[in-house]
């Protein structure tokens, strides 16, 4: 799978990520899951997810925070960032949830949908000593036991192609059927003429593989 940026950031981008939420619950009272939703709404969350430079090495953890509560409310906070010598679960917490989006390439808007962050910090005291892939594991099953199968993923598996052999018969970027298979692009949105060559490989009615009651997360 492409992800967004290199291994090499993550470790960086992870800090980051868990020194905004520690910030943002512990300094400036907010709760997570809600300012999660302003973090998305503000922009900076795409282009975290996306790998922008600017935000993933050019901006620390508090400054993502104070943009993401300044383009929310209109007004910076004025609290300050009170440092401990330990990593709070909120810290934590952050720092998970960048490495499952990096991991994943799901957006931090359809990680919420089936993981809202207080489930993510529920895991703390099981999982924050544990290996990282652990995480993974436990989100995966989480995906998996929550999201159906996308009408696209289903007719691939009666196909009985991968999606790297799908993408070689339709012509169709590997990346682009991850995406729509994760629900991370909508495919209803998708181009005629990329619906119409997946359903001609797959056997089936372009009508088939539209989604319908499940919106693009």
């Amino acid at each position: 799978m492409m992800r967004a940026y290199k291994e090499t950031y993550l470790y960086n981008a992870a800090n980051k990520l868990g020194s905004m939420m520690d910030y943002a619950i512990n300094d400036c009272g907010l709760d997570g899951d809600q300012y999660l939703h302003m973090f998305i709404s503000s922009g900076l969350a795409q282009q975290f997810e996306h790998g922008n430079p600017r935000v993933i090495a050019g901006m620390s953890g508090i400054e993502i925070a104070v943009g993401t509560i300044l383009s929310a409310t209109g007004r910076a906070p004025g609290t300050e960032p009170a440092y401990v010598d330990y990593r709070t679960g909120e810290f934590w917490g952050g720092w998970a949830l960048a490495h499952y989006q990096w991991y994943s390439s799901r957006s931090f808007s359809a990680i919420l949908r089936f993981m809202p962050f207080a489930h993510l910090l529920d895991m703390y005291l099981t999982l924050h000593e544990a290996d990282i892939t652990k995480l993974y594991a436990v989100a995966d099953e989480i995906y998996a036991l929550t999201m159906p199968r996308t009408n696209l993923r289903r007719f691939r598996e009666l196909a009985g192609l991968s999606q790297s052999e799908l993408s070689a018969e339709a012509n169709v970027t590997l990346r682009s059927i991850q995406m729509y298979e994760q629900r991370n692009k909508d495919i209803n949105k998708a181009q005629v003429i990329t619906v119409l060559k997946l359903a001609r490989t797959l056997g089936c009615e372009a009508e088939d593989l539209i989604e319908s009651g499940y919106h693009h997360l």
